[in-house]
């Protein structure tokens, strides 16, 4: 995107005033997007979004510049303006030498979305459609929604790196609505990775709407959920989301630098029960938080966080990493070359274990299986979090038995890995999500195995 000659002498601008360490982060983002609501194309866009952001470092200050001029003048300026802003003095000239890292995600995307007739793509959003209204008569609405991204980045700084990377995201996602006695239940399911539109070789959109309205259908006949404590099965894949909040977010080293993180000073400790092992991987090919380098120019990782129920190692970002006197280890995200990098997970998940999932439920005298969380509210400084259940189950007597209407899981996250007391050993990554934090949304996974938590609260409304 920009030339290596241009780079070095913005690289030049940006620390003449005396500045310790200067970054260009340049990036050309292409998506477009379809959406089918109530049997009519509503939406068909795309768009492109391209420019730079500049960052200048002078001790404690951060000086920040973004541009959409990707002009050797106005990097200059953006760079300049950056430089000003982190209020740095000295003066003289520093020459940077670039050297280009190499990146490698270890597979190639088959068929780039960009290449593929919008008519291919509504075609898939109408028979996602057909297929779900004809699951039942009680389906009443029906949403689809298809998206492709490309991102091409480009970093370099005055340490002398220069990386790039190249994207390419694919997303589809069927909500239904059934009506019955009982109301309006939803049903909703949803695939996307880091891969082209091969996505669709992968996924048979027919069963993903079938899915999405049998799980409405199957709520009709719910029952109002349970209220207090009792154990809880979460099932393989679908609670993911409950760690990345209530536990992830925790071991962000930005939020322990600033003590909102319950995990704060607790390296060396025990803060799960044994067994429960926490990673975070960057490098999971062709899951949607996939990276072949982060948005500081640093490869992706795999990052054990937790190991057998022990608190590890946070996770760091470029500049927290150099205050420390260690390497970042990846994990360095923005939304776009219009923000500043920030701390952010990519997949994060538990490790499977040796147990049986059907054993699991079956040993579950009372208690809850969740099959599907929805969104939800935690406060990172002390772990406690409230998050929706989108598809539950009642466990008796070891058996799974009546479907429950939408209620909350209700709990605290270090206690929740303490009170982990079985791991299945069937482990799968769950629907893609997006992570908001500080303003800011990227892209990332979450997987989990089956697994029971000892006790949890259920905010129902059964008596």
């Amino acid at each position: 995107m920009i030339e290596e000659a241009v780079l070095q002498r913005v690289l030049g601008a940006a620390l003449r005033t005396g500045g310790e360490f200067a970054e260009v982060f340049a990036e050309d983002r292409r998506s477009s997007s379809a959406l089918l609501d109530d049997g009519r194309v509503e939406e068909l866009t795309s768009g492109r979004d391209r420019g730079a952001g500049i960052r200048v470092v002078v001790g404690e200050t951060t000086g920040f510049a973004h541009t959409a001029d990707l002009t050797e003048a106005g990097l200059v300026a953006a760079a300049e303006a950056a430089a000003a802003a982190a209020k740095g003095g000295g003066g003289g000239t520093r020459t940077v030498a670039l050297t280009r890292r190499a990146t490698s995600r270890g597979y190639d995307i088959e068929a780039y979305p960009g290449d593929v007739a919008k008519a291919r793509k509504v075609e898939l959003l109408t028979r996602a459609d057909d297929i779900a209204r004809s699951s039942g008569s009680a389906i009443s609405q029906v949403s689809v929604s298809y998206g492709d991204n490309r991102r091409r980045i480009l970093v370099a700084n005055s340490d002398g790196l220069l990386a790039e990377d190249d994207t390419v995201r694919t997303f589809f996602a069927v909500s239904c609505v059934a009506t019955g006695d009982t109301g309006m239940q939803t049903g909703r399911e949803s695939i996307g990775h880091t891969v082209g539109f091969e996505l669709f070789d992968m996924y048979d959109v027919d069963e993903l709407a079938r899915r999405a309205a049998g799980r409405a259908l199957t709520k009709l006949a719910a029952r109002p959920a349970p209220s207090g404590q009792m154990p809880v099965v979460i099932a393989s894949g679908g609670g993911g989301v409950l760690f990345h909040e209530a536990c992830g977010h925790g071991l962000e080293a930005d939020l322990v630098a600033k003590g909102a993180s319950v995990f704060r000073d607790r390296v060396g400790q025990r803060v799960a029960s044994p067994g429960v092992t926490v990673v975070d991987d960057g490098t999971m090919a062709k899951e949607w938080g996939n990276i072949a380098i982060d948005d500081e120019g640093n490869p992706a990782q795999r990052n054990v966080l937790i190991d057998d129920g022990v608190l590890t190692d946070y996770m760091w970002d470029q500049l927290r990493a150099r205050k420390e006197g260690r390497r970042s280890s990846g994990n360095g995200r923005r939304q776009s070359y219009q923000h500043l990098p920030m701390v952010r997970m990519t997949n994060t998940y538990l490790l499977a274990g040796a147990d049986d999932p059907d054993d699991i439920v079956a040993s579950t005298e009372r208690g809850v299986l969740v099959k599907h969380l929805g969104g939800g509210q935690v406060n990172t400084a002390t772990g406690d979090f409230v998050f929706g259940m989108t598809e539950a189950y009642l466990i008796e007597d070891g058996e799974v038995t009546e479907p429950l209407r939408e209620g909350n899981l209700i709990g605290n996250g270090p206690e929740v890995l303490q009170r982990i007391d079985a791991l299945g050993n069937d482990f799968a990554m769950g629907p893609p999500g997006t992570c908001g934090k500080d303003g800011q949304g990227v892209p990332v996974g979450d997987g989990v195995p089956t697994l029971r938590v000892s006790s949890l609260t259920i905010g129902g409304t059964a008596a």
